[in-house]
């Protein structure tokens, strides 16, 4: 009797042990698969940007910032706007930076990108001359005084733009709430 039991014990241990072994490997696994979220992911990225189409590299001084928004419902009452600017050290006075945003084609692709130009790299800021009651600063992002309108929601295609190395790109998604009203003749 007590032999049978010490059979029935040995394959009870040896039918666990191929479940304990493809647990262990299938939690060694997985553990693998995972990306590390402290680890850089630009090349996929960059991969993931050039699988779209091939967009130029930024040249020397410049930065390419890529923004992909989230896909959403209804994408036609969301817009893009971008932001670009620097943190700078600013008095009591309005403070802004001179330059343009220019929308180039991305040749044979229909595809469209930014250019940030006309930054001035020693200070490019333009600001009101008020007097101010102290000589106190403070730091400040201070946005890039730009013409380009609120752009397109669109998730399958990113916005992509060529800033000066200094500058940093940021963006802000807007939405339509309610219905359009109509405007008086007069």
């Amino acid at each position: 009797m007590r032999e049978t039991k010490m059979k029935k014990s040995r394959i009870a241990t040896m039918l666990k042990l191929p479940f304990i072994t493809v647990m262990l490997l299938g939690t060694l696994l997985s553990a693998c698969a995972t990306p590390n979220s402290s680890q850089s992911d630009k090349s996929s990225k960059t991969a993931n940007l050039n699988s779209v189409a091939p967009f130029p590299e930024a040249k020397a001084g410049y930065t390419r910032y890529v923004v992909n928004v989230p896909k959403k419902g209804d994408e036609d009452n969301f817009r893009v706007e971008l932001i670009i600017g620097k943190n700078s050290e600013v008095d009591c006075n309005l403070h802004k930076l001179a330059g343009t945003i220019k929308k180039e084609e991305l040749q044979g692709w229909g595809y469209y990108y930014y250019v940030v130009e006309g930054v001035d790299r020693n200070n490019g800021m333009v600001s009101t001359m008020m007097a101010c009651p102290t000589t106190e600063t403070k730091t400040e992002f201070v946005t890039l005084n730009h013409s380009l309108a609120v752009l397109d929601y669109n998730s399958k295609l990113p916005i992509v733009v060529y800033a000066p190395s200094d500058l940093q790109v940021k963006y802000q998604i807007w939405t339509v709430k309610g219905k359009a009203e109509s405007a008086v003749i007069e």
